[in-house]
């Protein structure tokens, strides 16, 4: 399915952002990260002119026989150089995203804050819902935005994403309105955002296809397409007291964890995992074939961690049928 012209979202989007990736001079903080990618692999293989004008509008399902999913599961395939949705399955359906809510959040981070800004914990910080992924954050830590963002991407972390939008853009309840604007500006006109992390809530929801929007902006950002490819992140921060506190964190993408295997001729660059008991498990990726054209996929509402990477799998494989 050939794409349409959003000449409104090229102009939106048209100013180049130069990140600065230094730490901030105040505060003594490190980190180390392992990459998916080969040291030895050329930077180009990271990172792809994913935005672009031609934006893929999906009406109808674009099914595949080689792809089985069930009823209920929400999944596209888009190729970004030939502007061609390869597979629709329920993509403008509203469906709970659980934490690929955190690429919107890093996506308005990117965009409003700083990568050496210090961001303090306030009361909001804690996160009580049982289950819920955190790194155990507390009132007066304080991290850069470069290592919040590390730590919400690679391994999810809700108590981050709430550091995140209590700092950035005024206050937590000015952040979930910019998250709702620049939503909106991208054209993921049927989506709806209550808080940052993707925590079950009502009101907050996105479709397939938006998640394709609000990650095809987010590549924008050399930041985002270099942290969603990291296996491992290590760093130090402070906490209210000034001591040093050590996190460590791996990777939640199976594909990246070494769990998963993609076919044949298929390379993962990295993407955001997300499960709640309302959301399902989901999925959002980049990928390459082995020209180095990139893909987005989207897979959302499936039934569990198992059935999600086997029917990632099949989408995966229409790249190469």
């Amino acid at each position: 399915m050939r794409c349409t012209n959003k000449l409104i979202i090229a102009f939106l989007l048209t100013i180049t952002i130069t990140l600065n990736l230094t730490g901030c001079s105040l505060f003594d903080y490190s980190a180390h990260y392992t990459n998916q990618t080969s040291e030895t692999d050329s930077r180009n293989n990271l990172y792809y002119p994913t935005f672009a004008s031609d934006i893929c509008v999906v009406n109808t399902d674009i099914l595949s026989d080689d792809v089985a999913l069930g009823d209920k599961v929400s999944a596209g395939l888009f190729d970004l150089n030939k502007k061609e949705t390869l597979y629709a399955q329920n993509v403008n359906e509203q469906v709970q995203p659980a934490s690929l809510t955190k690429v919107m959040t890093a996506l308005v981070a990117l965009k409003y804050g700083s990568l050496d800004q210090v961001l303090v914990a306030g009361s909001d910080v804690y996160v009580n819902e049982s289950g819920a992924q955190k790194i155990g954050l507390k009132e007066g830590d304080r991290l850069t935005l470069d290592q919040a963002l590390h730590i919400l991407l690679i391994y999810s972390a809700n108590d981050v994403a709430n550091l995140i939008a209590s700092n950035i853009g005024g206050s937590y309840a000015e952040f979930i309105e910019l998250m709702n604007k620049e939503a909106s500006e991208i054209g993921a006109t049927n989506s709806h955002f209550v808080n940052p992390h993707g925590l079950t809530a009502e009101d907050h929801y996105v479709t397939a296809y938006d998640m394709y929007l609000i990650f095809n902006a987010a590549m924008e950002y050399d930041t985002f397409s270099e942290i969603i490819n990291m296996n491992e992140y290590t760093t130090s921060y402070l906490d209210a007291s000034g001591t040093s506190k050590e996190v460590s964190v791996s990777n939640t993408n199976g594909y990246l964890a070494g769990a998963q295997a993609a076919p044949s001729g298929v390379t993962v660059i990295g993407g955001k995992t997300g499960t709640t008991q309302a959301a399902g498990h989901c999925l959002v990726l980049l990928a390459r074939d082995t020209s180095g054209n990139p893909y987005i996929s989207v897979i959302m509402r499936d039934t569990d961690s198992a059935t999600l990477y086997n029917d990632m799998s099949q989408l995966l494989g229409e790249i190469v049928n």
